[in-house]
């Protein structure tokens, strides 16, 4: 099970927060009313998505003995509301063209994918 802790003060928007013991800082930009001390919100989301398929791809990679050298990926949200969107370019180098095409495929069902694809449950309740 993943855990995660937030704490927010007095200094907008500045939120302190800690997962299995790391530590990091979310803000806003300036002109949403932060300093820009820290990754935003969506920042993370990308972040999160972004590792996910790195570290995904690179395991696929090494269980097929492809000669991945490395992989580069480019995320961007765009849109609003439900309109929001996700584009994920792969630049991976040293594959030939049908083991770069498996791998978007593969890109395709990674866990933080399906989840942000599915959607998830969230239970909101008070302390």
């Amino acid at each position: 099970m993943t855990r995660a802790h937030a704490a927010i003060g007095q200094t907008p928007y500045a939120t302190r927060i800690e997962v299995n013991g790391r530590k990091l800082i979310a803000d806003e930009p300036e002109v949403l009313g932060g300093k820009g001390a820290g990754f935003a919100p969506y920042d993370l989301l990308l972040s999160s998505l972004a590792a996910c398929t790195a570290i995904t791809l690179r395991m696929y990679a090494d269980h097929k003995g492809w000669p991945l050298e490395s992989l580069d990926i480019d995320l961007s949200l765009s849109g609003a509301g439900d309109q929001r969107h996700i584009r994920r370019v792969l630049h991976p180098v040293g594959l030939d063209a049908d083991q770069a095409a498996h791998l978007a495929d593969v890109a395709e069902r990674t866990p933080v994918t399906l989840t942000l694809k599915a959607g998830i449950a969230i239970a909101t309740t008070l302390a």
